[in-house]
């Protein structure tokens, strides 16, 4: 953990002293440095809480001071962005850590600093919110895609309604109807639950218990569901594991938080009983298809039918191999995966003990293999932390070091982010102080 902390607050000075701002967001790296890339600007929320955990873990004022600077000058055009589903990345990586860094007594703030991080984020929620598609059987913030499309992502997205809703919040829209935003965001989690995740119940030919789909689309004449589909992963029938990955931790964080929502705010959605039973369901069949279509070590290629995984030959049953000659291994999966299972299987320990064992020992195995060779960057001209990441196969965004391998050696904000989420939340346990949930951000 001490040498995770110290190459990573490196790496956060290096990136704000010679990353350039006015470009935009820093998405991931080429030959080590970090560039944009002009698509949604999702990953400057990440860069910025990248500081405020890096302090959380280590106490330098410094990283206190990168990320409360940046947060209040550059980050406002992220709590009105209306064409985005990335709110909870942005917003509660930034506005909502510092308010749970003041509500954990971490820092000093006057009162007008915490209401100004709580303005911040009862916004970004009701903003996200209006991102609305009714289905036949709820509805779902629809992607950047437009109001057809559910992406799994999202599903961790949904932290900033359940925020914005815990600080007193709703949407008021016309007429002033009064929505609420804790029913939209169970609303949108049942979407992903029922749609984005599968069971091996026969809905087509490729229904694998636990596998995703990036991409739903639904007709938004009549609110029917259509077909699968994929933006980042091979198909709309295959894994995407960067998007296994967001299940499997937006559910874990889910579950974690259910206990400190009043059961009323949302019950006319559903019972807690059926909802705890139902994101239960589905985050051990996550879980365990992850568990079965990852390498030895459980970092993952980046899609668990890419074309070209046959060649690699039994590549499950080995160790991952970031610089083989075919298909790129997805880093940032597991830095985002590690943190669902550790926090299922912490969920599970009063009912389910041995599958809560199993998923804990999962966590821990994870975040031991990112934080060792070939995975933790220790070259200090390199703006990454964790290496081997890929962004976007299908659409040949990643870097090609060696045009003979499949794309490796690079990293991305998100990634980076996450690995420390993942780290502070081992470290908080291991020293026994209080859990690191975004939750932690509501005054109890």
């Amino acid at each position: 953990m001490e040498r995770f902390w110290k190459l990573s607050g490196e790496k956060i000075n290096l990136i704000e002293h010679t990353f350039d701002p006015a470009k935009g967001a820093p998405v991931f790296t080429e030959k080590g440095k970090y560039v944009t890339r002009g698509w949604t600007e999702w990953t400057q929320g990440f860069q910025y809480g990248s500081a405020l955990l890096q302090f959380d873990a280590t106490g330098d004022q410094n990283f206190l001071k990168i990320g409360r600077d940046n947060t209040l000058h550059k980050m406002a055009p992220h709590l009105t962005h209306t064409g985005v589903h990335d709110h909870g990345f942005n917003n509660v990586s930034t506005y909502g850590n510092l308010l749970r860094l003041i509500e954990e007594e971490k820092i000093e703030a006057v009162e007008w600093e915490k209401n100004f991080y709580q303005l911040a984020l009862k916004v970004s929620g009701a903003v996200q919110a209006m991102r609305w598609t009714s289905t036949q059987n709820g509805g779902f913030i629809y992607s950047f895609n437009g109001p057809h499309s559910l992406f799994v992502d999202t599903i961790r997205s949904c932290r900033a309604l359940v925020v914005s809703h815990g600080l007193g919040h709703m949407l008021q829209g016309e007429n002033d109807k009064r929505i609420s935003l804790i029913q939209r965001a169970i609303q949108h989690i049942l979407s992903t639950v029922r749609y984005s995740i599968y069971y091996g119940k026969g809905r087509d030919s490729y229904d694998i218990a636990g596998r995703t789909a990036h991409e739903i689309i639904f007709n938004t004449n009549d609110g029917n569901y259509r077909c699968p589909n994929s933006q980042q992963g091979y198909t709309g029938f295959s894994t995407w594991t960067r998007g296994l990955a967001w299940a499997i931790c937006g559910l874990g964080e889910t579950l974690e938080i259910l206990d400190q929502i009043e059961e009323s705010d949302y019950s006319d959605i559903i019972s807690k009983t059926e909802l705890i039973s139902e994101l239960t369901i589905a985050a051990k069949a996550t879980a365990e298809f992850y568990l079965a279509n990852t390498p030895t070590d459980g970092i993952p290629y980046w899609d668990t039918a890419a074309p070209n995984l046959s060649k690699i030959g039994n590549y499950l049953n080995e160790k991952s191999n970031p610089y083989n000659a075919f298909e790129p291994i997805d880093s940032s999966a597991a830095c985002i995966a590690a943190q669902g299972f550790i926090r299922i299987g912490n969920f599970l320990k009063s009912t389910e003990p041995t599958t809560s064992d199993r998923y804990l020992l999962t966590g821990m195995q994870l975040a031991n293999a990112l934080f060792s060779d070939p995975y933790l960057s220790t070259d200090s001209g390199h703006q990454g932390l964790i290496l081997h990441a890929i962004y976007h196969q299908p659409n040949g965004w990643d870097y090609l070091p060696d045009p003979t391998k499949a794309p490796y050696g690079e990293s991305c904000m998100w990634g980076d982010y996450h690995a420390r989420e993942l780290a502070l939340l081992l470290q908080r346990m291991q020293k026994g102080e209080r859990y690191y949930s975004f939750y932690n951000c509501i005054s109890k």
